[in-house]
């Protein structure tokens, strides 16, 4: 409810149907951040995006939608970390069938920046405020960040390290992945951004999904020891495979995922082939509803279609079984279609 009245106060808007619908779930002091605003004091934005493909996909545009909400509502300034070190440190190991891709661009380090510099332009496309929003690639960025990258380092012992991210005893790990999260970390401080922000101590949000919970719960542990705030966090669920249960939509498994870069046919097709919450007879369909927490298609339209009586609508037919799963899925593929066109 105080966000609520103060997005409308500040600049006109309701809450984001993510936020009413509870697919935003949990939060550790967003509390914090309502308080600055009420006091009349700044924060900022922080997302990132990790460069795993050429073309991001739709469970990519939850976060960035999100955050652009957020940034036109609070009229809040964003960073946005593209790690493409992150990913030559966790995905960059697997030659097979790769060496002449990574040789391509000099190297593997080199293929992720490339597809670093090709995610910038989605993210561009989201249409976030030009003036309010920094950019960058970690590769590029580290000496500015790096005297806090060292502060944050300094205070995370290995066996915390180790202990968060489940590196396990006698498991070989590059020390690139255990130096890696304080880079994740230090752009929630203020001061990493020394020539983007006058004020070197606003207060930063950070929408995420929840998996990301584990670096910023390690950050917040440190920040009081860096001079820092501590990170405010708003997380959100995953929006499912197309697969269904069990798992979340993932670039390297094009048969659970819809890419950004898909036709209407693409996402036609892919969705008729979706994960369905309906019974297995039309009999039996009449007699019992659907699940919906299962059903991908239902899933994907709680997440994208932003009228809550249709979406309510829907539910209760769907449920009731009056609704069949062809139908639900002809209703996400025409929600979804225009989204993509328009990123497009």
């Amino acid at each position: 409810e105080r966000a609520e009245k103060l997005v409308k106060a500040i600049s006109g808007k309701g809450l984001h149907p993510m936020l009413k619908r509870g697919l935003y779930y949990c939060h550790r002091d967003f509390k914090l951040i309502l308080d600055s605003v009420e006091k009349g004091e700044n924060f900022y934005l922080y997302t990132g995006r990790g460069p795993s493909s050429g073309s991001m996909h739709l469970g990519h545009l939850v976060p960035f939608m999100f955050t652009k909400y957020l940034q036109e509502a609070f009229d809040a300034p964003l960073v946005i970390q593209i790690t493409d070190d992150e990913k030559f440190f966790w995905k960059g190991q697997d030659l097979i069938g790769k060496e002449k891709l990574y040789a391509k661009y000099g190297g593997r380090l080199q293929y992720f920046n490339h597809l670093a510099r090709e995610n910038a332009k989605d993210i561009i496309a989201f249409g976030f405020d030009i003036s309010k929003t920094f950019i960058f690639i970690d590769t590029e960025y580290i000496g500015e960040m790096y005297p806090n990258v060292c502060k944050v380092q300094e205070k995370v012992t290995y066996n915390t390290i180790k202990g968060i991210f489940g590196f396990s005893e006698g498991q070989s790990v590059n020390c690139g992945k255990i130096a890696y999260p304080a880079i994740q970390a230090i752009p929630s401080f203020a001061s990493t951004f020394r020539k983007q922000f006058d004020d070197k101590k606003l207060r930063c949000l950070i929408p995420c999904a929840i998996d990301q919970d584990p670096y910023f719960r390690m950050t917040r542990d440190v920040a009081d020891r860096c001079g820092e705030y501590k990170t405010s966090t708003l997380y959100s669920k995953f929006i499912p495979g197309l697969t269904g249960p069990g798992g979340k939509m993932s670039s390297s498994i094009p048969d659970s995922t819809i890419f950004l870069s898909d036709t209407s046919k693409d996402i036609s097709r892919k969705i008729s082939k979706a994960f369905s919450g309906g019974q297995q007879t039309v009999a039996e369909h009449r007699a019992k509803g659907a699940n919906l927490e299962v059903d991908v298609a239902f899933q994907y339209l709680s997440f994208f279609l932003e009228d809550d009586a249709k979406l309510a609508h829907i539910a209760e037919e769907y449920q009731s079984g009056r609704m069949m799963s062809g139908q639900v899925k002809k209703e996400c593929a025409a929600v979804l279609t225009p989204i993509v066109e328009t990123f497009q």
